[in-house]
């Protein structure tokens, strides 16, 4: 009897198991067609974004590679598509591999990339005053917290103050080899400016040529390390920085900032003329102190005038990427060197700078790739 039962269960372990139904890329493809990406407001299909689809017996598995940094939005894109192929994978697992990679992407003709730097987004502004270097600091650290490697090149010769923004007053860069400067690091961001090299009392009394001469040589003698994006905070007006950056430094586009009231605005046109004029295209505009609220009663009042910044988008057929209140928060961050999206991740303000932020790595993520560095290089040799 016990003999029977054993070979009664032996022979139904043998029994093979019931084949899984049938499934193709295809019949994956179709089920993931209608999820869009709300970053771009296209759908991941059209983007490219989806690849290396494997269906095995029991598991279903591919990659979603988006071509901005998007850490905090992994989970939720992970969790839309694996319940997307749920329904079609006939009872096989399924597994999303989320994740970004920033490639290059197409600059001024003729102008090469910088090592270890794939893109370089000018942030530039026709008038002082109106927070371009606050808001440098503060996508810089947005951009990072979103998983991309950051830099940040002070470019104000006659006024720098990323140092103290990013809380590196009195820091001094090293070197390895006398040639190359070692860029100061913090909140993972890599920096350099002026600031580091000369007293901060110091005046740069220096004419146009010599300051476009420190600017190439802090940009190239710095050595950069596998940075994502190199933010350059540009000096206010449309002068020698500004025609040798586009001359000679590999932009991938700038971002203008301004505020709604009418003189800034005016200069703000200027740096979006100039900019079209040099062929750097513009990523979009940054609309500073759009907005006071009352920090006692919380009365909302455009105190600058608003809708300017709306309107000369609309001139100009560039996006308004977002706008910030005139908060006192802001600058007090800023000059305790600790910016708000560092000072406090999860607030308001830096809500604010981590959207525009990820609007400016999309705008960059849909331009032409650069593949100058992979065509190979013809060397004549005497034989």
């Amino acid at each position: 009897m016990l003999s029977r039962l054993t070979k009664l269960f032996s022979d139904s372990a043998k029994e093979p198991s019931p084949a899984m139904p049938a499934l193709t890329d295809a019949q994956v493809l179709d089920a993931i067609a209608g999820l869009t990406d709300p970053n771009t407001g296209k759908t991941y299909a059209a983007s490219r974004a989806v690849k290396n689809i494997k269906i095995g017996e029991t598991a279903v598995t591919l990659d979603v590679v988006l071509a901005y940094p998007a850490k905090s939005q992994f989970e939720r894109v992970k969790a839309e598509f694996e319940a997307a192929i749920a329904p079609v994978a006939g009872g096989r697992s399924v597994s999303a591999n989320v994740h970004s990679e920033i490639v290059s992407h197409s600059v001024q003709r003729g102008v090469p990339l910088l090592p270890g730097v794939k893109n370089i987004v000018a942030v530039a502004s026709g008038k002082g005053g109106v927070g371009k270097s606050t808001t440098t600091a503060n996508l810089a650290l947005a951009l990072a917290a979103e998983g991309a490697r950051v830099g940040i090149l002070d470019a104000d010769i006659y006024g720098p103050s990323q140092p103290l923004m990013m809380g590196l007053a009195g820091q001094r860069p090293e070197t390895e080899d006398g040639k190359h400067l070692i860029p100061i690091e913090n909140y993972g961001i890599q920096t350099m400016s002026i600031g580091y090299l000369v007293d901060p009392d110091q005046a740069m009394v220096w004419r146009g040529p010599m300051v476009s001469q420190a600017l190439q040589q802090l940009l190239n003698d710095t050595r950069w390390t596998d940075l994502d994006y190199l933010l350059i905070d540009m000096p206010p007006g449309t002068g020698d920085i500004q025609l040798t950056l586009s001359q000679k430094v590999p932009v991938t586009g700038a971002v203008i900032v301004t505020t709604p009231q009418d003189i800034a605005l005016l200069d703000a046109r200027k740096g979006v003329t100039m900019f079209n004029k040099v062929g750097v295209p513009i990523i979009g505009l940054v609309e500073n102190m759009a907005t006071h609220i009352c920090s006692n009663c919380g009365h909302a009042e455009p105190i600058f005038g608003e809708g300017g910044a709306d309107k000369m988008a609309a001139d100009y057929g560039v996006e308004v990427l977002g706008s910030l209140p005139l908060d006192i928060g802001i600058r007090l961050s800023v000059d305790e060197g600790k910016p708000s999206v560092a000072a406090d991740p999860e607030g308001k303000v830096a809500d604010i700078y981590k959207a525009i932020a990820r609007r400016v790595a999309v705008k960059v993520g849909e331009k032409a790739q650069d593949f100058s560095t992979k065509f190979p290089k013809i060397v004549i040799q005497n034989n």
